[in-house]
């Protein structure tokens, strides 16, 4: 009897071993998915749960101050404790006979004082005769650019940049997605990562699909490599190809007539049904440098193309626009770029964070509250300097000190001709399991 029961733990042990050199081999472990899933693949069931809270206070350079920096702040208020983030994750990876990963299921959700909103709620399935193809469906984070993708979990700064929150907000959208990827320690093309996926649109602020136009997006990148033993590079380039479909006849855009720059409108009958295109293009790096302290850091992302909001906001509408509401059509730009910089050790480090966002790059400054060219804050660049110092206490806290400078153009725009009153200091604790 005891020869069987030794037996059977040596045959789960080996079994074990099989499926964790099958993840070490697959995924990226620099990331907190990889990480996860290298994790469940140690347990005997192949199922985890892990999540993490970010309480933090917050205190604005005036009441009722506009932030990116966890939402607006009430009227009548310039400072408050916020519970920004409380999540739960769980994770089941279920293997065949053969060791081999069949699917995996992931479902995330985030509860707090505001709200209980479901994050991911998505099914993927291996292929394993070649072992470089999977298959995803469900609720899942968009594959375009790299902040948008990294968790809020690992993220240095509080906050994404807000161009990123802008283009992507909420992050995710309901869809289905095809990736590339080697799961061959020795492959040629183990760096490579290729995800192309098509999504609703309006991502999980919307209440649901709204028209017949999907969002086609697409990601190639290269995975963290090592050029050297103290340089580490990884880069990517992303496209989204997609559009919003006219439920009026009025339709905005900016032209130049008589040499001034103006939103004009359309009202032609057959705008309606007419499909404004959403048109995105980005590329980011990544290079970190080892030093005798820890590690040097640099990110960038830069990213152009058309976006279709409305006339008083460049967010994506996430609803069907009526009476003499129509999208306004804009070519925009932004980026952002990050130094992160150990001091002391590994636990500290130091942040320095710029980023932009301009959402009308048609126009100047001047243009914006010129007599009759009907701009909006809608059309205002941003800039942001952000200034920040993380120590990670422990592996399941980390606490971070972040202010945050946002800089507005200064226009002829009442209330936004001089530079705003918005900078945020966040004082954050992050408890993770």
């Amino acid at each position: 009897m005891k020869q069987n029961i030794t037996c059977l733990l040596v045959t789960f042990l080996l079994l074990q071993n099989c499926k964790a050199q099958f993840l070490m081999d697959m995924i990226d472990t620099s990331t907190i998915s990889g990480k996860e899933m290298l994790s469940i693949s140690k347990k005997s069931d192949h199922l985890r749960f892990t999540g993490y809270i970010q309480p933090q206070f917050q205190v604005a350079a005036t009441k009722g101050a506009k932030s990116f920096e966890g939402g607006d702040f009430a009227a009548r208020v310039s400072n408050r404790f916020l519970l920004r983030r409380s999540r739960i994750r769980v994770d089941y990876i279920h293997f065949e006979k053969d060791n081999k990963p069949g699917v995996q299921f992931v479902f995330q959700f985030d509860a707090n004082e505001r709200s209980f909103t479901v994050r991911d709620v998505w099914g993927r399935i291996f292929e394993n005769k070649y072992k470089l193809f999977s298959f995803t469906t469900g609720l899942f984070a968009r594959p375009f650019g790299y902040e948008v993708n990294l968790s809020s979990a690992d993220r240095e700064s509080p906050e994404r940049g807000r161009m990123s929150q802008i283009l992507m907000k909420g992050e995710r959208d309901l869809g289905a997605m095809a990736s590339f990827e080697v799961r061959k320690e020795n492959h040629p093309l183990k760096y490579l990562k290729i995800d192309v996926g098509i999504f609703n649109g309006q991502g999980i602020t919307a209440p649901g699909e709204f028209d017949n136009v999907k969002d086609i997006i697409g990601r190639v990148a290269l995975k963290p490599k090592k050029i050297s033993k103290k340089i580490t590079v990884s880069a990517g380039t992303s496209i989204l190809y997609g559009g919003l479909e006219n439920n009026t006849k009025y339709e905005y855009r900016t032209a130049k007539i008589s040499g001034i720059n103006r939103t004009v409108i359309d009202s032609t009958e057959s705008n309606i049904g007419k499909v404004n295109p959403r048109r995105y293009y980005g590329i980011d790096a990544q290079v970190k440098f080892k030093n005798k302290i820890g590690f040097t850091e640099i990110r960038g992302e830069y990213i152009f193309g058309r976006q279709v909001g409305t006339t008083l906001s460049s967010e994506t509408p996430n609803s069907l626009l009526t009476g003499k509401d129509g999208y306004y059509n804009r070519k925009f730009n932004g980026a952002y770029f990050y130094l992160v910089q150990n001091i002391f050790s590994l636990k500290h480090q130091l942040i320095l964070k710029y980023d932009w966002y301009d959402p009308n790059t048609k126009i100047t400054r001047n243009d914006i509250g010129a007599p009759s060219s009907n701009f909006t804050v809608a059309d205002i660049k941003f800039s942001t300097i952000g200034l920040g110092y993380v120590w990670y206490i422990n592996t399941g806290l980390k606490a971070v000190l972040y202010y945050a400078i946002p800089i507005n153009e200064k226009t002829n725009l009442p209330g936004y001709t001089t530079d705003l009153k918005d900078n945020v200091f966040t004082s954050r604790l992050q408890f993770r399991f």
